[in-house]
């Protein structure tokens, strides 16, 4: 199996995630400031535990080649995307103070928390299939409103989240990942219970993402 077939598993709930109306109001530049801001101050504590997460895939990797493997992703996400997330806040606003003492909202627990329980309970491939649906979504959100003639570039207040998920460095990013995921993948079989476990667990994490989109389209005021 391959995460192709993960996706093609929960479909539905893969188009509601990629296609959620957050995104699309995102693409054409008529979402509300209110619910992007409770977004960006979610998504923030959101990178923390994925942090986090990709700290304990190297704990849960039976290989020194799989330890090294998950923690360039540890130094990205410290490194890289959560200061880039905490500069792109300061452009709306937003200081790391108002980010870091902002509360959790019930989605951001919920997701988080089944990721890291998932990753503590279950093996190394258990935890990347609860983690790839954020970094494969993101990518195929990127990569459809970058390319999509309806979505709004010039005058649009949320282009440059759009531009920083469909470029090329973060297309590349998960490109690599995606394939070593499918690589933990490729042995086991689609119908047996291994099989149908990964599926659970990618559907559900699918369910959570829908979630969070709508949790910030729900902050209204």
């Amino acid at each position: 199996m391959n995460h192709q077939d993960l996706i093609k598993s929960c479909q539905s709930d893969w188009q509601a995630y990629t296609q959620h109306p957050f995104v699309m109001q995102l693409a054409n530049g008529s979402l509300a400031q209110p619910c992007f801001l409770h977004y960006l101050k979610q998504d923030f504590l959101f990178l923390k535990h994925y942090a986090r997460a990709y700290a304990l895939a190297i704990y849960k990797a039976d290989s020194l080649a799989d330890m090294r493997r998950a923690l360039p992703s540890v130094h990205a996400l410290l490194d890289f995307e959560i200061n880039h997330h905490v500069t792109y806040c300061s452009d709306w606003g937003l200081t790391e103070t108002d980010l870091e003492v902002e509360d959790e909202d019930y989605g951001t627990v919920a997701y988080t928390r089944y990721v890291l329980d998932t990753g503590m309970s279950g093996d190394l491939v258990d935890l990347y299939a609860a983690l790839a649906p954020c970094s494969i979504g993101y990518a195929e959100i990127g990569r459809l409103l970058t390319k999509d003639p309806s979505t709004k570039h010039v005058g649009n207040p949320f282009s440059t989240w759009i531009a920083l998920y469909g470029g090329d460095e973060f297309q590349q990013s998960v490109a690599e990942s995606t394939a070593h995921f499918d690589q933990l993948l490729a042995e086991i079989d689609i119908h047996s219970e291994r099989g149908q476990r990964l599926i659970k667990i990618f559907k559900t994490a699918t369910r959570m993402e829908v979630a969070f989109w709508q949790q910030g389209l729900d902050a209204k005021n």
